[in-house]
């Protein structure tokens, strides 16, 4: 009987010590909230009490996002939608401050570490906005029949830090609206700099740290990435498109040859498994979701480059980018789907067994950015507001941002407040939606910095039977800046 006592007092203290932990967790947590949420307000120059009650409504909010005009009926919000327009029109946010402040958060890292990063472009279409400048054709899919489309809108190039295991969390670390005159993959590089070197000022990567991993979708030129962020303590990875044709390493030069050494090897295509020689490395692993996934790696493999489009300035000889080629095979696909193989490239060279096993691995986590993607557009409505002028769409990107930071922030504090007709989670599992229910329990906890309004009236709007006789110009879709492809294209732009 004693012993039944002494076992039970040794529970419950365990149990205490627990909670006490748990609640020291929590506390740290909203601790951590509330000082983004006041850096954040600092970051709002102009009307920023207007902009960062917007923020808050869109956090609390039930349901998904249709329109801004909503937003302006939520408890949180305590201005009309007259200020929550002009907050959006002529308001202000210190871009640059936000960068670094979302740099300092702590940021996720895969199993072994290291800081994977992935890169993605999704677009905000804007079809019917004649009126609104600065619009591309953007490359668009599933809208009809299956079938891609080129559609006007505002591409957004995004960069955020991924988590390891299948999740639909990622932390946004950077957005760049691509204009007419961009070169993407060079807006791109830009912008992975500027990222990697906000992460080793913010004391995420230091000397001696695993190599930060960059992870692309097969829209990006990977060998010229890699090639522009070499001096960077970055690996590059990305898929390639299923009819490129590569080349390999030059043989050894035989003794007593004559003439300059070769550059290239023989060619390598991937659609030609005749030209495949031996793989240097073969791997396989047993996945519950794909059946069992080999990997066939093939060393020092490089594209063969030319001297057009973006090489066409650069000076002194071509460079080699060399990498591991990697092929993906698996045994099924969900739905019953027919399985293709991935063809994967990394900058990485003289890879082993454990380096193309987690590249190809790191690479299927890159999809957990589509899975904020959709939050961003269906939740949080980041593509639902009628808005006119390229810079009031970055405003409101960033503040979408703003909200998908804090929720990720909120992650520990949320309950799980589910539909009757869904399952229950444990806490360490809810997804961003779930956690954006509860948030509204949250808010009285954390920091206000937003001032009350002052009393006002409505001004005296139009005059009645007045007309605009402003009307706003209409404006082209497409690249205003057409690039020489050749160097016979560029003499005839010179000359």
């Amino acid at each position: 009987m004693i012993m039944d006592v002494a076992e039970t007092s040794t529970i419950d203290t365990k149990a205490v010590r627990m909670s006490v932990l748990d609640d020291a967790a929590r506390v740290e947590a909203l601790a951590v909230l509330s000082t983004f949420r006041t850096e954040f307000y600092r970051c709002l120059t102009a009307r920023a009490d207007a902009l960062f009650e917007v923020t808050d409504a869109l956090l609390c909010t039930d349901g998904p996002v249709r329109s801004l005009v909503d937003l302006v009926l939520a408890p949180e919000h305590r201005r009309g939608h007259g200020g929550m327009y002009d907050g959006l029109n002529c308001g202000r946010v210190d871009v640059a401050r936000l960068r670094r402040s979302l740099a300092g958060l702590p940021v996720p890292r895969a199993a072994d570490g290291r800081i994977v990063l992935a890169v993605d472009v999704s677009p905000w279409l804007r079809s019917d906005a004649q009126t609104s400048p600065d619009r591309l054709f953007c490359h668009v899919y599933g809208r009809a029949k299956s079938q891609s489309q080129l559609i006007p809108g505002w591409p957004y190039s995004f960069i955020a830090a991924l988590e390891a295991g299948r999740t639909s969390w990622t932390a946004i670390l950077d957005a760049v609206r691509l204009g007419p005159a961009d070169d993407a993959a060079a807006v791109t590089a830009d912008q992975l700099r500027a990222v990697v070197q906000r992460l080793i000022a913010a004391g995420h990567h230091a000397p001696g740290d695993r190599r930060i991993l960059i992870v692309c979708d097969a829209g990006y030129d990977i060998p010229r990435l890699a090639f522009l962020l070499a001096d960077l303590p970055v690996d590059l990875l990305g898929r390639l498109r299923s009819d490129r044709v590569m080349a390999l390493p030059p043989p050894p030069r035989r003794p007593g040859t004559t003439g300059r050494p070769p550059k290239h090897g023989p060619e390598l295509a991937l659609a030609d498994p005749d030209t495949w020689p031996a793989p240097q490395t073969v791997t396989t692993t047993q996945t519950a979701r794909y059946g069992t996934a080999t990997a066939t790696a093939w060393d020092r493999v490089h594209p063969r480059l030319t001297r057009r489009t973006c090489w066409l300035d650069h000076q002194g000889d071509l460079p080699i980018i060399e990498g591991t080629l990697i092929r993906l095979q698996v045994d099924h696909l969900p739905g019953d789907r027919h399985p293709k193989p991935v063809w994967l490239w990394t900058s990485i060279t003289a890879a082993t067994a454990a380096d193309v096993d987690r590249s190809w691995q790191s690479y299927l986590r890159r999809f957990d950015l589509e899975h904020t993607f959709r939050l961003l557009k269906q939740t949080l409505g980041w593509t639902r507001p009628k808005i006119r002028t390229p810079d009031a769409a970055d405003r409101w990107t960033w503040l979408v941002i703003a909200c998908h930071t804090q929720l990720r922030l909120a992650r520990g504090l949320a309950q799980d407040l589910r539909r009757p007709w869904e399952r229950p989670t444990d806490p360490d599992r809810l997804t961003p939606a779930r956690v954006r229910r509860g948030f509204r329990h949250i808010h009285p906890k954390t920091t206000h910095p937003a001032s009350a309004p002052k009393p006002s009236k409505a001004g005296p709007g139009r005059p009645r039977g007045s007309k605009n006789r402003q009307p706003a110009p209409s404006y082209d879709v497409g690249k205003t800046v057409k690039r020489a492809l050749t160097i016979a294209e560029r003499r005839d732009q010179k000359g």
